[in-house]
């Protein structure tokens, strides 16, 4: 049984994340962190508070751009696995992130987007970035969306050839959206990934979770627990 913390359970993402573990077979909600819960009862209002609390396994993160580093490091230096889907972690915080995850024991999978279309849009891009020698990517979300570029347009232009230009959309009724507009002589490709909802996400949450353990160090992408090295 995998005893999992679910980071951010109080905002939109995590708690259907929270949903999908109770839900999973396997493994379990172990404690909930969020300012907004009252403590109590496997809720805590700080990192710290349920770390110090035990009992956990594996931290799922959803949180915010200005928390998300301190988080991960405290999970990492406290022996237990990361899985981060908050975006806004820098170079030098990936760096840093990579040091402790190498260093051992607790390791960590860091990906820009947990739904499967979405890693499937952005491995058919770059492979059509190869033919097609011009490309600009569109990223739409919801209006609450704190980071922009998305980490899913950066990770999409840093896997195609050229330098894509990223034009980035905010607006109340979207959820998670982006498009990727190729063109040639005298034709374009577009590909386009939608998430309708935030269930899109937890098939690739609970594969990270399930996985995380036996990554050692840093994953970086969903892409390299869907893929075969012979895949990729």
């Amino acid at each position: 049984m995998i005893r999992v913390m679910v980071t951010g359970a109080a905002g939109r993402m995590g708690a259907t994340v929270v949903d999908a573990v109770t839900a999973a077979d396997g493994m379990r909600v172990a404690a909930r962190v969020d300012p907004a819960l009252t403590p109590g009862a496997g809720a805590f209002a700080d990192v710290a508070a349920a770390l110090a609390a035990g009992g956990i396994d594996v931290a799922v993160d959803f949180t915010q751009p200005a928390f998300v580093f301190a988080d991960t490091c405290a999970y990492l230096d406290a022996g237990v696995h990361a899985v981060i889907g908050t975006t806004g972690l820098t170079d030098t915080q990936l760096q840093d992130i990579r040091a402790r995850a190498e260093a051992g024991p607790a390791n960590a999978v860091i990906a820009p987007n947990f739904a499967v279309g979405a890693v499937l849009m952005m491995r058919f891009a770059a492979e059509a970035s190869r033919h097609l020698p011009a490309a600009e990517i569109i990223e739409l979300h919801h209006d609450q969306k704190l980071d922009a570029p998305s980490g899913t347009a950066l990770r999409t232009a840093g896997l195609m050839r050229g330098d894509p230009v990223i034009h980035s959309v905010r607006l109340p009724g979207l959820v998670a959206h982006q498009e990727v507009i190729l063109g040639g002589v005298g034709e374009t490709l577009t590909i386009r990934h939608d998430s309708l909802s935030r269930e899109s996400f937890m098939p690739g949450v609970l594969l990270a979770v399930r996985e995380v353990a036996g990554r050692p160090g840093l994953t970086l992408g969903l892409e390299t627990l869907l893929f075969s090295k012979e895949e990729s």
